[in-house]
C-alpha cells in the first residue's frame, strides 16, 4: 500500500477521543510512509487528520467538489488539493488514488462513502481492503447491523467480513496491509 483513503467527519464530534485518534492515525500514516487521501476539508476530524499527517512530514491529497470549497473550508496547506465537479467525482477520484480505505467516526457523508466502497468490494469493482477505526465503540452499531443483515440473509457472511474492525490505528493499518499483501482481496472472500 502507498496511500490510504480516510473518510471522517467535518465535525470533531462529541468526544475528545475522536480527534485524538485522528491525530494518532495521522502520525501512524506518516511513520509508515503511507500517503493520505481524504475529502480536502480544513475543519473537523478531516482537518485534524490532515494536519497530523502534514505535521509528521507525510503526503496529503485532498479531493473536494468545487461547490464545497468555500462551505467546507478547503485546506490550503495540503501536498495537493484536487477540486472536482461533483460528489460522485470526488468519491471516484479518492478511490482511484488509494490502495485501501479507513472510516473514522463521522456523519452521513462518512457512512455514504464507507458503504459505497464496501459495496464496490462486494461487487468486485475493486479489491482494496476496507476498515473502520472503532473509537470508543462508535462503530459497534454498524457491526450489529451487519450481523443482523447476515442473520436475515440480506448480506452474505463473506461480504460482511469484507469490513475490518479495529480499535487502534496501528492494528487497523496492520490488518489492511496484511489483507493487501496476502492477496486476500476484498472480492476473494466470496
Amino acid at each position: 500500500m502507498k496511500r490510504v483513503c480516510v473518510f471522517c467527519g467535518s465535525s470533531e464530534g462529541g468526544r475528545p477521543a475522536y480527534a485524538e485518534v485522528a491525530r494518532r492515525l495521522g502520525a501512524e500514516l506518516a511513520a509508515r510512509r503511507l500517503g493520505l487521501v481524504y475529502g480536502g476539508c480544513a475543519v473537523g476530524l478531516m482537518g485534524v487528520l490532515a494536519d497530523a499527517v502534514l505535521g509528521h512530514g507525510g503526503e496529503v491529497i485532498g479531493v473536494i467538489p468545487e461547490p464545497l470549497v468555500a462551505r467546507e473550508l478547503a485546506h490550503a496547506s495540503l501536498t495537493e488539493l484536487r477540486i472536482v465537479g461533483s460528489m460522485h467525482e470526488r468519491k471516484a477520484t479518492m478511490a482511484s488514488l488509494a490502495d485501501g480505505f479507513i472510516a473514522l467516526p463521522g456523519g452521513l457523508g462518512t457512512l455514504d462513502e464507507t458503504f459505497e466502497v464496501l459495496t464496490w468490494a462486494q461487487l468486485r469493482i475493486h479489491t482494496k481492503p476496507v476498515g473502520v477505526l472503532n473509537v470508543d465503540g462508535y462503530w459497534d452499531g454498524l457491526r450489529r447491523l451487519l450481523g443482523h443483515a447476515v442473520e436475515e440473509r440480506f448480506v452474505r457472511p463473506e461480504h460482511a467480513a469484507l469490513l475490518l474492525f479495529a480499535d487502534s490505528p496501528a492494528d487497523l493499518l496492520d490488518r489492511l496491509s496484511q489483507r493487501s499483501l496476502d492477496g486476500r482481496s476484498d472480492a476473494s472472500h466470496g
